[in-house]
């Protein structure tokens, strides 16, 4: 109950912010929320740290914004053109990524991400170094205007209520106990008869659908793809995003999210008030440093923090009455 109430306030919090708060950058943290949630059901429900997630992030964003700038259809069959492209490119990488474990599995989908990273510099429909332009974000089932930020919004909210929605769904249901299984131990899973390596590849073609979902719907809001979205260091910020804010949370990659994308916004107008307020100028390059606030963050979670901004939180009642610990938050915590 307590977790429905939460949730509810959330929403309403979420539906108020765009009156207060300017609305494409709501609409971008939401989408990099999404695309941490997708990644941490892949991390941090099954154990599988992918560092190609970027590939199905930026690949989706650029399928979506050349079908609605070239080709002309709607808005929705092309988000839904950049999830499927995404899922497929998903069932291609894991098909070959999940053969192996630990450190491979994680240098396999790094190594396939960057071939489709150089793929994409050299195809003529990804615009190269100068990107994908001027993408239209069109009209929702031909009648509202997705020109307008407020509408445009309120379409992002739904999708990443669903997205989550989804999610949640999926971490409650068998499937999701087979998964938590297969990350707490995995020889055991296959003892009690389960095909591991079958769930392990529906988990990542769900994971990198909802990336793909993810990076669509910003490359619609924000009009434009660029080669940063297909990089390896976008790789990099999902996974520092869900380190953040809580590894095997529900919750946590949304935080995790907020704070990341809040530095990299908003760190340069708070370096300006601090300079303005104590004179000293080095405050002034605190947005050229946003690298090192982000890295140092970084190196605090995983020095003091370890479960992340939310999986510390959780754990505040259980260090109190002297309970012991697990390193894994429960997923009815969450």
């Amino acid at each position: 109950m307590n977790q429905r109430i939460g949730y509810m306030a959330a929403l309403a919090a979420a539906l108020a912010l765009p009156f207060f708060v300017y609305p494409v950058f709501l609409m971008k943290l939401l989408c990099f929320a999404l695309f941490a949630c997708a990644f941490n059901l892949l991390i941090g429900f099954t154990g599988l740290l992918s560092f190609g997630h970027a590939a199905f992030f930026g690949g989706a964003g650029y399928v979506a914004g050349h079908m609605l700038k070239v080709w002309g259809l709607p808005f929705e069959l092309s988000i839904l053109a950049g999830m499927a492209v995404a899922a497929a490119l998903g069932l291609l990488m894991g098909s070959l990524a999940i053969r192996r474990q630990g450190i491979y599995f994680t240098m396999i989908t790094l190594a396939l991400a960057q071939m489709l990273f150089f793929l994409f510099v050299q195809m003529p429909f990804t615009g190269g170094e100068d990107g994908l332009q001027g993408v239209p974000r069109g009209r929702l089932l031909g009648m509202l205007d997705l020109g307008n930020d407020m509408t445009m919004y309120y379409v992002v909210l739904a999708i990443f209520v669903a997205g989550f929605a989804l999610i949640l769904r999926t971490v409650h249901s068998p499937f999701g106990q087979v998964l938590k299984a297969v990350k707490e131990n995995e020889p055991r899973a296959v003892s009690l008869g389960y095909d591991v390596d079958k769930y392990k590849l529906m988990a990542f073609v769900l994971s990198a659908a909802l990336a793909g979902l993810a990076g669509a719907t910003k490359t619609v809001v924000l009009g434009f793809g660029t080669l940063t979205d297909v990089h390896w260091s976008m790789s990099g910020l999902v996974v520092l995003m869900t380190l953040v804010g809580g590894l095997g949370t529900l919750t946590g990659p949304v935080v995790g999210a907020l704070v990341i994308i809040l530095l990299e916004n908003k760190l340069a107008d708070v370096g300006s008030v601090l300079a303005s307020l104590t004179g000293i100028e080095w405050f002034n390059t605190l947005g050229e440093s946003v690298t090192i606030v982000t890295g140092l963050i970084f190196i605090t979670c995983v020095l003091a923090f370890r479960r992340g901004i939310v999986g510390e939180l959780l754990a505040l009642p259980r260090k109190r009455t002297g309970a012991k610990v697990s390193p894994a938050i429960a997923i009815a915590d969450t």
